[in-house]
């Protein structure tokens, strides 16, 4: 039977989610989910829904929903796409933009999904390490590969590159720059906007961190109209269902709800980090919804995982050689960012 599947996917190892525990107990802090609830909106709109209109497709190019995020955008909706998360849109782009054998940039430490999808592709990839302090160093002269997925803040270290960097890179590679700002609203400096003069820009973002819908799995890529369009060229023919598009459309015009959320996000980020400064913990100084920690002299991260875990705050932890001495916490509520202090002490 294994003759049967390809080479590259016997070899592959799969992209590896972050734990879901049973016990709603536990204070889950390892999947970067929004600890709020989304737009009123969204509910009112969930009660309402005819249940009869499921019969029917969905809009195969989500007119409405692209207009109201090109409205809050101030581009034209043929500058939007949406996809079934940001996922999708980051598997189209190998489609869309990657040749045979081209092959795939990304920093290292960075979003672990992105060389899976290459391996899935069957491309060779081309990773550049972060420097030792996890910030993004000069790009080579020399380097150029047909898509780079930069994560812009990163994950998992939390950290934002300053938008010149990235219109650096962008002016001078022939390939398509893949700007993955899921983190992006809850950074100091937003930046994006700037890539749809350029042809080989393209912006992804997601409703499942700032908008508090991760269970819907809705993302969305904003770039030049012939950047879009490749991406309709090989995207699935009903991709986004009805649901998920009125959904998203509800929270996506509720701006003042996002701000006001965020706003809290980030005022727990920065009240937890400072605390977790106090005893001895190195934070990153975060643009994300979560902190890239490390322990104090003496104590290990992975001792620090198992021991939160065993009184019912879940964090997550990446074993490897550049990060297995650092943990990823997800912001909660305040109520459970006290208790992970407490357990943290």
């Amino acid at each position: 039977m294994n003759d049967r599947i390809r080479p590259n996917v016997r070899c592959l190892s799969a992209y590896i989610p972050g734990e879901q525990p049973d016990d709603p107990q536990v204070i889950k802090l390892n999947t970067n989910e929004n600890p709020y609830p989304p737009a009123p909106a969204v509910g009112h709109l969930l009660k309402s829904v005819d249940a009869a209109s499921l019969r029917l497709y969905p809009d195969p190019v989500c007119r409405e929903l692209r207009a109201a995020i090109a409205l809050v955008h101030g581009c034209a909706v043929d500058q939007v796409f949406c996809g079934n998360g940001s996922d999708e849109i980051l598997q189209l782009c190998l489609r869309a933009f990657c040749p045979d054998r081209g092959r795939v940039g990304y920093f290292d430490p960075s979003y672990s999904l992105y060389p899976v999808l290459a391996a899935a592709a069957d491309k060779p990839v081309a990773p550049l390490p972060l420097a030792d302090d996890f910030t993004v160093p000069a790009i080579p002269e020399e380097y150029d590969v047909p898509v780079f997925y930069w994560t812009n803040p990163n994950a998992p270290t939390s950290l934002g590159a300053p938008l010149a960097q990235v219109t650096e890179y962008a002016d001078r590679s022939r390939g398509v720059i893949v700007l993955d700002e899921a983190y992006v609203d809850f950074a100091a400096e937003q930046g994006g906007e700037w890539a749809w003069t350029r042809p080989n820009v393209l912006v992804c973002r997601t409703f499942s961190k700032s908008y508090a819908l991760a269970g819907i799995r809705l993302g969305y890529a904003l770039g030049h109209p012939d950047v879009i369009a490749a991406l309709f060229k090989v995207k699935d023919a009903y991709n986004i269902d009805r649901l998920t598009q009125m959904l998203g459309q509800a929270a996506m015009e509720d701006q003042a709800y996002l701000r006001k959320i965020v706003a809290r996000i980030t005022a727990t980020r920065d009240r937890v980090a400072s605390a977790l400064r106090l005893r001895g913990y190195t934070v990153a100084s975060s643009q994300t919804n979560f902190l890239w920690i490390q322990p104090p002299t003496g104590r290990s991260a992975p001792d620090c995982f198992a021991t939160w875990r065993a009184q019912g705050v879940l964090v997550r932890y990446f074993p490897g050689p550049r990060t297995a001495q650092h943990l990823r916490v997800t912001i909660g509520t305040d109520e459970q960012m006290d208790f992970f202090l407490q357990v943290a002490e």
